[in-house]
């Protein structure tokens, strides 16, 4: 029997895939479960309306991600905050203290958690800062740190 995966399956397959399987295995584990559904033409069609909606819409995330990307290269934020002799920060400056001056300075809403900084930024100076938005797109933002 030909069926169409609802979800992984150890062994099988995984979600969205059209696999045969034994009629046994299909009647007694798969379509009660609701793991799969019968491959009749219709829910074919189905499938591949979806997989093309999913496909547009990862391109859609990634057009937008690289139009972010874009506004970031041109983008500057200036983050001021007390230090001591030699240019040295009292405490450092986080991925988070970036994403909300960012927000403010340029209006681009980041997640502190796409923000790779790498080693704490603990000295006045000129930085890039990389931001993950998308799996393939990595915006490059230009941070400055004053006194």
């Amino acid at each position: 029997m030909i069926v169409i995966l609802n979800r992984d399956v150890k062994g099988t397959g995984k979600a969205g895939e059209v696999v045969k399987v034994s009629d046994g295995y299909a009647r007694n584990m798969l379509l009660p479960k609701g793991y799969a559904t019968e491959a009749t033409d219709g829910n074919i069609r189905n499938l591949e309306k979806q997989k093309e909606l999913q496909a547009q819409k990862k391109a859609d995330d990634k057009a937008a991600a690289e139009k972010v990307a874009a506004a970031l290269e041109n983008a500057k934020v200036v983050i001021k905050t007390k230090s001591g002799e030699g240019g040295k920060l009292f405490g450092s400056i986080t991925s988070k203290d970036i994403a909300e001056a960012a927000k403010e300075q340029t209006g681009i809403t980041l997640d502190k958690k796409k923000i790779q900084i790498g080693n704490p930024i603990k000295n006045i100076g000129k930085f890039t800062v990389d931001v993950k938005l998308y799996p393939e797109v990595v915006g490059k933002l230009s941070v400055e740190i004053t006194d």
